[in-house]
């Protein structure tokens, strides 16, 4: 497959040929991850930092009674834990969602590696401002809009994600997620989920097919959600001084 990193990051950078073969070089930490494993938990003292290849995962907070919340849903390109070792230890966990291929990276050579490049050290950083703008939208959703609203607003968000890194055939991606997942990234019960995803099917604005999504109005759908992409900063380029 193409390398997700290399096609996010070109979405908003210039990189050098020089750049492309670094982050090309990071596959020689791939491994694989099966579905509904731990990659990170809360507590450990991080000396890697984890990015994502292939697959879904997601950061969650463990409850108290034994649920969790879902802070973000992690796809290809998307970086787990970038600034994480600065803390000490973690205070969230990384779960795959799907069977995952994982990039290892030791601390040291992400040093090296982005003090060789500024470009791919601004690149590492873009991606973790990234990770705390879409927590603060979906602090916002949680807050200020409806369930209906919630859940729909994040099949726009992963329509956009996904097509940064070429994982979508026109309003169509893969999804492979289950109810109690979406419900614990928003709060809601499995049936209220079911309730709310029945609506999107009878409206004709999403149709959900073997674990995958297509979206059959997608000005429709982000009209009813409100959803603005700004926040994912996509585009345009940065120019770098």
């Amino acid at each position: 497959m193409s390398n997700p990193l290399i096609q996010k990051l070109e979405r908003r950078f210039d990189l050098s040929g020089a750049d492309r073969a670094c982050l090309e070089g990071l596959k020689a930490h791939l491994v694989p991850v099966r579905a509904r494993s731990a990659i990170i938990r809360q507590g450990d003292a991080p000396d890697h930092v984890h990015l994502i290849h292939s697959g879904f995962a997601c950061r969650y907070k463990a409850l108290p009674d034994g649920s969790r919340l879902i802070l973000s849903f992690l796809i290809p390109g998307d970086i787990c834990d970038f600034n994480a070792h600065f803390l000490g230890s973690m205070d969230y966990s990384v779960r795959t969602l799907s069977d995952c291929e994982i990039i290892k990276i030791p601390l040291k050579e992400l040093s090296d590696l982005t003090a060789r490049s500024p470009t791919l050290d601004y690149g590492f950083r873009w991606i973790s401002l990234i990770d705390e703008s879409i927590l603060r939208e979906w602090l916002v959703l949680a807050k200020r809009r409806s369930a209906e609203k919630q859940v729909a607003h994040l099949f726009c968000e992963f329509l956009a994600r996904l097509e940064a890194v070429g994982l979508t055939e026109g309003d169509r991606y893969g999804l492979p997620l289950t109810q109690a997942d979406i419900g614990d990234a928003t709060g809601l019960s499995t049936v209220h989920v079911n309730r709310m995803l029945q609506r999107l099917r009878v409206e004709k604005l999403v149709e959900f097919k073997n674990k995958h999504v297509t979206i059959l109005n997608s000005k429709a759908l982000r009209d009813f959600s409100e959803f603005d992409e700004h926040y994912l900063h996509l585009r345009p380029k940065l120019a770098l001084t």
